[in-house]
């Protein structure tokens, strides 16, 4: 490139995004010689944060995106709005706008970006089709999803074109907004430029999990409008369809250089304004910067690249040297609750790389580092499912590691670098290219003390934040090298510590999070804080968690008092205190558990978790509960969870204390109390330790003497043996022992942090806590013994107090505005006698229950009353009495069983109300009195006391039967309800073998599939004619002939008529004589369907090359006769397999459709030398009455 001296005298900026702004910002913050900026953008505001766009949907505003407007608000800038930049003249040095304003320069800087593509198919500019770019983008999105979802009356579908970071995130917009989300990708994986093929696999099992649907490997062909003209299907090469009601498009960006191309200066072939490592173009007096720039033959649509071309760029104009590094590709998902990163070499293309590899398929986790030869430097790596240790590991690339690489993806201390210093030059910010030395340097010559300040000046952490803990790290490092108090901030919205900030809402007297923001805060909170503050109020005020503002505080488990599972239902589990519960207690939780179909377990913990109830179905399931004297477990909460016990002196002859009574009593008293991290309890009755107590928070052992007391002990990834605290304590002195532990942990600890942890950061250890609590050294102990009684004093279940509530009750919904519609996503399988949910294979197979779908299936007969009560009626198929003897049965019938509200007309409730009158100790099923009902509880009990329907219970046991027919059933049910549009995907084609020709000697499986079919093409040789008058009137019949020397349709068009009547959306069976692929064409057939990507079956039949013999007399096979058969078609010449079988008396040959050939073909096997003698048999029309055998040698 050419090498001028730039004078920054008049500087003109085209494009006004977020490298444009960074540009400006470095180059005035710096500047100490008069100088002039003119940025000119095209969009109508002033720039915006990009990486954050997807906030948009979540409630932040344009104003929340804006960058710092103090920029170009200097008096040295002039900014230009909404004014594109048409032309460049090179020569006279002006570029000319839109409004016709002819504007000099010095030195030009295209900062212009890129647009988004489409993929270049018909129907990509359908009304409904959007790209994912800017403000303006987002916000027609948004609009357009809210008037299309009210225009259709139901949940939108979606499609995100494109895999990739961005697509990811779209769709994660589309869920937020209620629409059915699926990621369509080109390519084998999603983030293929990422991810390899393992993470790839992973991210998709977890967004499948988070209920967004993934296909991979399919390439978009055309977008189908509906009546209305707008978008409403995606058809792809395979020829399958995918239902859509709006699609977003993510197929990657396009550099904006058209400016340069018409100014005639260098550009890339493939797209990008080609510069040097100093951002010099081919024109002296032109730099180009971010996603136009050409660096090595490479655009990145990344922000982390273009900012530092334009600290490059803005250095060069302020006289300084600086060089572009390169592309820095490391990238991070922003989508909640899918942890995904990627850095350095990720795939591992440096010759002699290692691979470190650590995998969790259950809990959803892959990581992968990528090491030098030596295994000593970092290259690279890949994190899915746990993305915590980004903020350490990205600055690592490049230099040594200094530990295990396994320290760093192991569940639990992969978080942060396992010790030492980070050095100088590694780079801890990728976005702004900020070095560990740069905020050293920041910390120590420029008087920085905390994150925020760093962060003001270098700008670390300022873009994406996936560096503000390792920042934070660094700062604190330093800080306490010069002897200064490292800052132990909650978070940048306070500067408080946990603990402080709990002594001053106590002492305040603040009672929500907007006064506590205000008083001791600043900003509208996080993500970290708002929880924190939550868990906060909770302990001191004691509301209800979903009362007022509060409720937004809440985590997702928290928001509806249940924990989510992978498959977006949410398990429930019932306190059992001490791990006790009565027969009735337990009759009454598998009675509810069988009426909802949840699947139910043993924890660890001694209790019975129920899992897989849908959202809607909590305060159902939560009633009858409450109704049978149980109460929320808190499984869900940082909150005290159990308190596990042995049976004690009670039963055990070995026992030395009721440890069953004083497991009851703890939890009865810790039940609801809110903390930093979960709690649990542990208590044995004797040294033999049952119970486990000394893996818990608190654990008590009971002994000879008394009660010995163990603090912080935990399981998990890193479990730790409780300590012991004190020895021989009576009951009250230890109940009062662990009321003082709980709430000075409790006053505390910091965020998140379990006791084990915090018992060995107190000051002087466990020696300091005995006498915190024994010896009331702080003087506290008064202070601590009354918030636990008040604690004890104002519980209340927050299930039952939601049951009483109609508003909180508002939140139990799948959908807004259909409340009563279960999430259609779910689908389920049997396994050993349960649910479990099904993999995606097994959705893709079919054969899976969908919750909330009343489902046609197929079983042998049942009990009539039974099927009758769980509303299934028989639908016999009316024919010969006894033949094809299976039932069909439909759910619901011209007498719904039903409301329509799904509860049950007519059900038997359980009989419990003998729980109510125990007198014996602990007699109440689930361990505590009954309360008194409110009138508003009590209605609540009323209307939902009867059995809600879900489908999956009468249907599990028949998980793998009729699987097709339910999905087809989904199919027709998605056609018929959603639109004008009749299909919501390709059909299928089902082959099925007819038998040797009655209809009675067709499999159950083939009269199934043929009686559900909506196409059929038949020929003479299967038991068509016998089996027509049976088809439902709706069903097209084809006839394809197949008779001795006559074939009216040639396969060719059979296979054609076969591929068409699916791609229209139909169920084709094409039902053929004996076996299909025995001889037949059926494997023809089958190609021809996998070629135009139909999918297809084969139903297998009773072959008459075995059944036609069979009904002679004659069987192929018997011991010490004949041990094998040899099938061939009669309509060719005899092979060399079919002489030597005929020659071997130990085999029996079968000639399929031989008799008119038969001369030609004895005569050939004479000459061959077969023996003259070997006894043949002629079997016409077998298993008919027309049947007729001969019985001859095959030479006479």
């Amino acid at each position: 490139m050419n090498e001028v001296f730039l004078t920054p005298k008049e500087i003109v900026v085209v494009g006004a995004g977020m490298v444009a702004h960074r540009f400006v910002e470095s180059l005035i913050s710096r500047a100490d010689t008069p100088m002039h900026v003119t940025v000119i953008g095209d969009e109508a505001r002033r720039p915006y944060d990009r990486v954050g766009l997807t906030g948009f949907f979540s409630g932040a505003t344009p104003e929340d995106l804006e960058l710092d407007p103090s920029v170009f608000d200097d008096f040295r800038v002039r900014f230009m709005a909404d004014d594109r930049v048409l032309r460049i003249d090179r020569s006279a040095r002006t570029v000319t706008t839109r409004s016709r304003k002819s504007i000099p320069y010095d030195t030009l800087v295209l900062a212009t970006g890129s647009y988004a593509a489409k993929v270049a198919v018909d129907g990509a500019d359908l009304p409904g089709c959007f790209v994912y770019r800017t403000l303006e983008d987002v916000h027609s999105l948004k609009e357009f999803v809210s008037a299309r979802s009210r225009m259709l009356g139901r949940p939108l579908r979606g499609a995100v074109i494109g895999g990739g970071l961005l697509g990811l995130e779209a769709a994660g917009a589309l869920q937020g907004m209620d629409v059915e989300a699926t990621v369509v990708q080109y390519s084998d994986r999603l983030m293929s430029a990422q991810l390899d093929s393992a993470g790839g696999g992973m991210l998709k099992r977890l967004l499948e999990a988070r209920g967004i649907s993934v296909r991979t490997q399919s390439r978009t062909t055309r977008l189908d409008p509906d009546e209305s003209g707008a978008v409403t299907a995606l058809e792809f090469q395979d020829g399958s369809v995918e239902r859509a009601d709006v699609v977003v498009f993510t197929v990657g960006v396009r550099p904006r250089d058209e400016l340069a191309r018409n100014a005639e200066m260098l550009v890339d072939p493939r797209g990008g304004i080609i510069i040097d490592d100093r951002c010099s173009t081919s024109d002296p007096h032109i730099l180009a910067i971010g996603e136009v720039a050409s660096f090595e033959g490479r655009c990145v649509g990344l922000v982390a690249p273009g900012y530092a071309m334009a600290e490059v760029a803005a250095t060069r104009l302020l006289g300084g040297d600086a060089a572009f590094p390169g592309y820095d590709d490391s990238s991070k998902l922003k989508l909640s609750g899918v942890d995904v990163a990627s850095f350095g070499d990720a795939m591992a293309t440096t010759p002699n790389a290692l691979d470190v590899v650590y995998a969790d398929p259950v809990a959803g986790v892959y990581k992968k580092l990528v090491l030098s030869d030596d295994a000593q430097t970092l290259l690279g790596g890949i994190l899915v499912g746990d993305a915590a240790a980004y903020g350490a590991l990205r600055p690592l690339v490049g230099a040594r590691l200094g530990a295990d690489p396994a320290a760093y993806l192991l569940p639990e201390g992969g978080n942060e670098a396992p010790g030492g210093e980070l050095p100088d030059e590694a780079v801890v910010c990728s976005c702004s290219n900020v070095t560990a030395g740069r905020i050293r340097q920041a910390v120590h010559e420029e008087g920085c003390t905390d994150a925020a300040a760093v962060k003001g000046c270098t700008k670390a952490g300022a873009t994406c934040g996936s560096c503000v803990l390792m920042v934070k790290k660094v700062v604190g490092q330093e800080l306490t090298k010069l002897g200064q108090t490292v800052s132990h901030a909650l978070c940048e919205h306070f500067d408080l510590s946990r603990r402080q900030l709990f002594d001053a809402v106590r002492v305040a007297q603040l009672t929500t999070f907007s006064a506590i923001v205000d008083r001791f805060g600043r900003g509208r909170g996080c993500d970290i804080c708002k929880p924190a503050i939550a868990s906060i109020l909770s302990v001191l005020v004691g509301a209800h968690v979903l009362d007022g503002e509060n409720a937004t505080l809440q985590d997702t488990n928290d928001h509806v008092m249940a924990n989510m599972q992978k498959d977006g239902t949410y398990s429930v589990v019932p306190r059992m205190a001490g791990g006790e519960v009565t027969p009735e207690g337990l009759i009454a939780i598998g009675q509810i558990a069988k009426d909802f179909a949840l699947y139910t377990k043993i924890t660890g913990g001694q209790r019975i978790d129920m899992f897989g109830a849908r959202l809607e179905q909590l305060p159902l399931i939560w009633q009858r509960l409450v109704d049978a004297g149980f109460e929320s477990g808190q499984a869900y909460g940082k909150s005290l969870r159990t308190v596990k016990s042995c049976v004690g002196s009670t039963w055990c002859r070995y026992g030395v204390l009721d440890a069953v009574g004083m497991a009851v009593k703890l939890e009865l008293r810790y039940r609801g109390l809110r903390a930093p991290h979960k709690l649990k309890l542990g208590v044995s009755g004797c040294a033999r330790e049952c119970a486990e107590a000394r893996g818990k928070d608190v654990g008590v052992i009971a002994t000879e003497t008394g009660w010995n007391m163990y603090v912080g002990g935990n399981g998990g990834f890193t479990p730790r043996h409780a300590q012991l605290l004190a020895s021989d304590l009576d009951d009250e002195g230890l109940i009062t022992a662990i009321d003082r532990f709980f709430m000075y942990y409790i006053r505390t600890a910091d965020r998140l942090q379990r006791t084990a942890p915090w018992c060995e950061d107190l000051e002087g250890g466990l020696d300091g806590l005995r006498s915190v609590i024994f010896d009331d050294s702080l003087g506290i102990c008064a202070d601590l013994d009354e918030a636990m009684a008040q604690h004890v004093d104002r519980y209340e279940d927050e299930w039952a107090a939601t049951l009483a509530d109609p508003l909180k009750l508002e939140r139990f919904r799948s959908f807004v505005n259909a409340a009563d519609t279960p999430d259609p996503s779910l689908a389920y399988v049997s396994e050993r006698g349960q649910i479990r949910p099904a993999t995606a294979e097994e959705r893709r197979t079919g054969g899976v229950l969908i919750a909330g779908t009343r489902w046609r299936c197929v079983d042998e007969p049942r009990d009539r009353r039974r099927d009758a009560r769980a509303g299934l009626h028989d639908r016999r198929p009316r024919g010969r009495e006894g033949s094809r003897g299976s039932h069909r049965w439909t759910a619901g019938g011209a007498v719904p069983p039903f409301r329509r509200d799904g509860a049950r007309r007519r059900q038997p409730r359980p009989l419990l109300g003998c729980a109510r009158h125990l007198t014996r100790d602990r007699g109440q099923p689930g361990g505590h009195s009954h309360r008194r009902l409110s009138t508003a509880q009590a209605g609540l009990r009323s209307a939902h006391r009867r059995v809600p329907r879900d489908p999956r219970q009468a249907a599990c046991g028949a998980a793998g039967v009729a699987g097709r027919d339910r999905r087809r059933h989904r199919v027709r049910r998605a056609a018929g309800e959603h639109g004008p549009m009749r299909r919501a995907r390709v059909g299928r084609v089902d082959l099925i073998g007819g038998g040797p020709g009655p209809a009675d000697l067709m499999t159950v499986r083939a009269y199934r599939l043929l009686m559900a079919a909506d196409v059929v093409i038949a020929d003479r040789l299967g038991p068509f004619e016998e089996l027509r008058h049976e088809l439902p009137p709706h069903v097209e019949i084809i006839d394809v002939g197949k008779r001795p020397g006559h074939h009216p349709v040639p396969q060719h068009e059979i296979d054609a008529l076969l591929v068409d009547r699916a791609l229209a959306g139909h169920r084709v069976v094409r039902l053929k004589g004996g076996d299909p692929f025995v001889p037949g064409r059926g494997g023809e057939e089958v190609l021809a369907c996998e070629a135009a990507g139909v999918p297809v079956s084969v139903t297998p039949g009773v072959s008459s090359a075995i059944s036609v013999p069979q009904s002679a007399g004659i069987p192929v096979t018997h011991r010490g006769v004949a041990s094998a058969v040899h099938i061939l078609n009669g309509h060719g010449d005899l092979t060399a397999s079919a002489i030597a079988s005929m020659s071997d008396p130990s085999v029996t040959t079968v000639i399929l459709m031989g008799v008119a050939s038969l001369p030609r073909l004895a005569a050939s096997a004479v000459s061959h030398g077969v023996p003259g003698d070997i006894p043949v048999a002629i079997v016409e029309n077998g298993h008919t009455e027309r049947q007729r055998t001969i019985l001859s040698l095959i030479h006479i």
